[in-house]
């Protein structure tokens, strides 16, 4: 399998976790809502990487490479790096807390999450997932 498979197949599957994420959201499951969010992104941002020719590490936020990397995005992908590594900063926060619920306090998942943060979640994760597929799609027509 080459890179541009493999990125398809990573988007493909971040692709299911935003409709997952949208029909979460609609039945008002925040929580499991960021959390098919956070791994939309993490997919979409390895596919990314694997289309360059980098092999993504093996943590939930590759933002660092993503920054250590950018020169080897076209320009119009680059200029979006820095918004693109907040979300998955943000949302790799989100990972745990999302799917265990928050220990310390004694909250499970559905008590952390308001209806206005999980949309910011999909949203976000959303942009994300849609500049990696343009992003495949113009490697494709090369």
């Amino acid at each position: 399998m080459n890179n541009l498979e493999m990125a398809r197949s990573y988007l493909e599957e971040a692709l299911r976790r935003i409709k997952t994420a949208k029909q979460a959201l609609e039945e008002d499951a925040y929580a499991y809502c960021i959390r098919q969010s956070q791994e939309a992104v993490e997919l979409a941002l390895k596919g990314a990487l694997r289309l360059v020719g980098i092999e993504p590490p093996k943590w939930h936020d590759v933002s660092p490479v993503l920054l250590e990397q950018r020169k080897r995005f076209p320009k119009w992908f680059e200029e979006r790096i820095e918004e693109i590594s907040s979300t998955s900063r943000w949302l790799r926060r989100e990972r745990e807390p999302s799917m265990y619920g928050d220990e310390e306090s004694g909250l499970p998942p559905h008590k952390l999450y308001t209806k206005n943060y999980a949309e910011r979640a999909f949203n976000e994760a959303k942009n994300v997932v849609e500049l990696v597929s343009k992003l495949i799609k113009e490697a494709t027509k090369i």
